[in-house]
């Protein structure tokens, strides 16, 4: 008994800790906006224990940060950071190409370029776009077979969405971006690992040009 208690305690922990970060990524909670306990938990329709779990474990990853008098909010990224972030995305995209060229079946090449073609849909709508782009970025992390790259990858989309707003409000971007995965999926399915990291690293690159841009007109 004490076991399931045990299970469905972390479940609804993980599951309120991932509706937290969704609610980031989708800008319901912006950089700076403080986090309360009981709002939350009313928000999200759970106790204030799941909540304050998350919140702790949010807090720990640097998500979020001790705000005087209010608690937690969520975290600002300096620009100094956002530079370093991007520079470990670049390390860290461009490994994932480089084993998937090695390890994705034609299948799975086959389902990237379905995702792509939905991003490329969506290029109207930068909050749908941003969606298809995970998906798209999710299904390429499978597609190079190793979990511990996987994991690092993803804890740092993690931080990625205390980045405000989507490159994909630029004009233009989401065109890009599919012609840059277009380089990647092309790459790989030529078994080019070298080639599929040169063109995940660039595509990187031109995120980051993107993001600069976003945030210079933002301030």
């Amino acid at each position: 008994m004490t076991a399931s208690k045990d299970l469905l305690s972390k479940t609804r922990g993980q599951s309120t800790y991932q509706a937290i970060l969704a609610a980031i990524r989708d800008g319901i909670y912006r950089p700076g906006d403080p986090l309360r306990e009981e709002e939350v938990a009313a928000r999200l329709s759970v106790s204030r224990t799941p909540v304050r779990e998350a919140l702790g474990r949010l807090q720990e990853k640097g998500l979020l940060e001790a705000a005087p008098g209010r608690g937690v909010a969520v975290s600002i990224l300096s620009m100094r950071q956002i530079f370093e972030l991007y520079a470990m995305r670049e390390e860290l995209e461009g490994i994932v190409a480089r084993y998937a060229a090695r390890h994705a079946t034609e299948a799975e090449i086959a389902n990237l370029e379905r995702l792509n073609a939905e991003f490329a849909a969506a290029a109207d709508d930068p909050k749908l776009a941003a969606q298809w782009n995970r998906q798209f970025h999710a299904r390429l992390y499978d597609a190079a077979r190793n979990r511990y790259l996987r994991q690092a990858v993803e804890d740092l989309q993690e931080t990625i969405a205390l980045l405000p707003d989507t490159t994909f409000i630029q004009k233009g971007r989401t065109a890009t971006a599919t012609e840059e995965h277009v380089s990647i999926m092309e790459a790989i399915r030529r078994r080019d690992a070298e080639g599929a990291e040169k063109a995940a690293v660039d595509h990187i690159k031109a995120a980051l040009e993107v993001r600069l841009i976003i945030t210079k007109t933002d301030s």
